[in-house]
């Protein structure tokens, strides 16, 4: 779990990333999850597009790809959420 200070850095260091992986219009399929798992393991903050999604839905959405993933999220703002996952060999 991170505090505030540690999110507060981690939304700094990723404000320059683009977005690497994004949702379309079909939504969160296991290919996107498995997509975002792999660039978790591969740079450890990213930022996910979430496209198509309501506005309404954007916390369950958050919760449905943070938590399988055991991924935090570190802010969302817009349709811009940006995760944050240890590695663990690091």
């Amino acid at each position: 779990m991170l505090n505030s200070s540690e999110r507060k850095a981690l939304r700094a260091k990723a404000h320059h990333l683009k977005p690497v992986v994004a949702l379309g219009q079909k939504g969160l399929t296991p290919a996107v999850l498995a997509s975002i798992d792999e660039a978790l393991a591969a740079h450890e903050l990213i930022k996910v597009r979430l496209r198509g999604v309501l506005r309404e839905d954007k916390d369950a959405t958050v919760e449905a790809i943070a938590g399988p993933l055991a991924a935090e999220a570190v802010g969302l703002i817009g349709s811009i959420l940006i995760l944050y996952r240890r590695n663990p060999e690091e």
